[in-house]
């Protein structure tokens, strides 16, 4: 499970760290920023769900985190035309899901087996770890956060980290395979969301007056 779980960042790292320069390409930003935007949305969830845990970051002692999230921030930069293209971009979008998949279960099996506050936390943790870099990217972007648009990006994380964790209280066993499917239970929820333009239900959405 370890050496899965170090594959799932690495290639986690590297989708983020490309959606995460594309998403801030049009502001005309220069390289170092680049670097800074794309990294951060790579390792940012992970680092504040590691310091929430008391623990050392994830990327302390596997430095090649930041190497392969800044390699993808730098190729992304210089074929940022061709990235960008309306189909291109598209099925990068789905890249990134993939990332949030991996990235949520990922963070929600760390902060069960480390024992951090249960069941609850570890939902949460995963959470945080899947959206974390991206929220922090908007932020430094000034650009509306996942949070306060009506994408359908949280809550398949959400559902899918509950059923992981309801997995491995009374199936650890089938933890593996159930890491497995629940990933591709976030990823299918979150590309038929890409695919249909889905987005959360008006009911559940505020009313401005």
């Amino acid at each position: 499970m370890e050496e899965l779980s170090f594959w799932v960042g690495i290639v986690a790292s590297a989708a983020f760290a490309i959606t995460g320069v594309l998403a801030i390409s049009e502001r005309g930003v220069d390289l170092f920023g680049v670097l800074v935007l794309g990294i951060i949305t790579a390792i940012g969830g992970g680092t504040i769900r590691d310091v929430i845990m008391g623990v050392p970051v994830f990327w302390a002692d596997a430095p090649i985190y930041i190497l392969v999230a800044a390699i993808a921030s730098i190729i992304t930069f210089y074929s940022e035309s061709i990235l960008s293209q309306p189909q291109l971009y598209k099925a990068i979008l789905y890249i990134d899901g993939l990332g949030a998949a991996l990235f949520g279960i990922q963070g929600a099996d760390k902060a069960w087996h480390e024992d951090f506050g249960g069941s609850e936390a570890a939902i949460i943790l995963g959470v945080v770890t899947a959206i974390g870099g991206g929220l922090i990217r908007d932020v430094l972007a000034g650009r509306k956060t996942l949070l306060m648009s009506y994408e359908l990006y949280a809550i398949p994380v959400s559902l899918g980290c509950m059923l992981y964790v309801l997995l491995l209280n009374y199936f650890p066993e089938y933890a593996m395979p159930g890491s497995i499917a629940c990933i591709l239970l976030i990823f299918c929820f979150r590309s038929a969301a890409i695919y249909w333009n889905l987005t959360v239900p008006a009911m559940f959405i505020s009313r401005k007056k």
